[in-house]
């Protein structure tokens, strides 16, 4: 029997590294830094809010393009930044930022077009890019002197054809904790401008930012509120990345393009949650501070423990994670490293080169998740000082 059409398009990026590392980690009781969950439930009052909410009745369909309180409470989050949307034709609920980012590609994105991915990428880019029947142009991030990551501006330029429909971007960076700068920003909005490129933000790690870093969206830069599909959820700033809730911000034009894609997908999802997260969203932003402190200090901790244990540690401005280069410890690869770890330390890591096109350039470097608790982080570290 002949395989699917899709199937050929999606292989590339059916990668199994984060099960595979799981089940090691299992196999060896080791402690799972792989993976960017939290180990700690979100505040009180959205946890309180979501039971009175599925026990209230609250469990049908709830409108395509979301609850109308959760748009509304969206709108008012986005004015923190001198934004405004409507919430009744420019903000759409979806089934986390995932979703957005598919639905985002399929819908604003044709066969033969060109989509600019910077990699290293969160891992759903490049098969959301392929689901869109469009074709990736991959730009790198660069290393400074000190060990910072930023944006290779020459190479964006060059990656412009008059095929490029669209730059996929992610600031504060996952997988490597990148918070890109005004500067840099500035130009990825000149350059859309310029091209008229449309530009789709990921957005999630909006509030997890350190060491007095800003976020900027995109979408504030001149001539990009009308051309910028912003993107976030509830996930990574509320501790409940399981519930899936994500929202879409731009203007109606592309809104109405991504709900019609976004439609066939999930349709609808997490209707009992969605008040809850309305609710964190007006009451919460004390509790995300606290939480943001918190990661700081744990992205410190992690960091000192890593370093001790003779890893180079690369800086991190913000996210989960950190980045470590596994060549001061005599290995060259970090993937054959992180696949041992879990035997040889009792920890699991992942290899950065899995969120790449060009596996060689970053070879080196693994990814640590600090967003768990302190005794946690502590027996990581503990463990990693058998490397030494």
């Amino acid at each position: 029997m002949r395989e699917p059409a899709l199937v050929p398009r999606l292989r590339p990026f059916t990668s199994t590294v984060f099960a595979e590392m799981t089940a090691l980690a299992v196999r060896h009781d080791a402690v799972n830094l792989g993976q960017g969950f939290p180990d700690t439930d979100g505040p009180a009052g959205m946890l309180e809010t979501a039971k009175n909410s599925l026990f209230g009745g609250d469990n049908q369909y709830p409108p395509g393009p979301g609850r109308p309180e959760l748009r509304a409470a969206i709108s008012r989050h986005r004015q923190r930044y001198g934004a405004s949307y409507d919430p009744d034709t420019e903000i759409l609920v979806t089934a986390g930022a995932t979703e957005a980012i598919a639905a985002s590609l399929i819908a604003l994105t044709e066969a033969g077009d060109e989509v600019i991915v910077v990699e290293p990428y969160y891992d759903s880019y490049a098969a959301a890019v392929a689901m869109a029947g469009a074709q990736r142009r991959v730009i790198g991030l660069v290393e400074t002197e000190s060990g910072q990551l930023e944006l290779d501006l020459a190479a964006l330029r060059d990656a412009i054809t008059p095929k490029t429909r669209a730059v996929l971007l992610n600031s504060p960076h996952n997988p490597t904790g990148t918070v890109f700068s005004r500067a840099q920003l500035a130009e990825v909005a000149r350059l859309c401008v310029e091209h008229d490129l449309i530009a789709v933000t990921d957005e999630v790690y909006e509030h997890l930012v350190f060491d007095g870093a800003e976020h900027l969206p995109l979408a504030s830069f001149p001539g990009m509120r009308e051309r910028t599909v912003a993107i976030s959820s509830a996930g990574k700033t509320f501790n409940c990345t399981g519930w899936k809730i994500g929202w879409v911000c731009s203007t109606p034009h592309l809104v109405a393009a991504v709900k019609a894609a976004k439609q066939f997908i999930t349709f609808v999802s997490g209707g009992p949650l969605q008040p809850a997260v309305a609710y964190a969203l007006d009451n919460e932003l004390e509790w995300v501070e606290n939480l943001r402190v918190s990661l700081q200090e744990k992205r410190d901790r992690l960091s000192a423990g890593l370093a001790d244990a003779g890893f180079a540690v690369r800086p991190s401005a913000g996210t989960y994670f950190v980045t470590a280069d596994v060549r001061p410890l005599g290995f060259a690869d970090a993937a054959e490293l992180a696949w041992t770890l879990p035997e040889r330390a009792g920890v699991a890591a992942v290899p950065v080169k899995v969120f790449t096109d060009h596996p060689d350039e970053w070879k080196h470097l693994l990814r640590f998740a600090f967003c768990k608790r302190n005794e946690v982080i502590d027996e990581a570290v503990e463990r990693l000082r058998k490397l030494v």
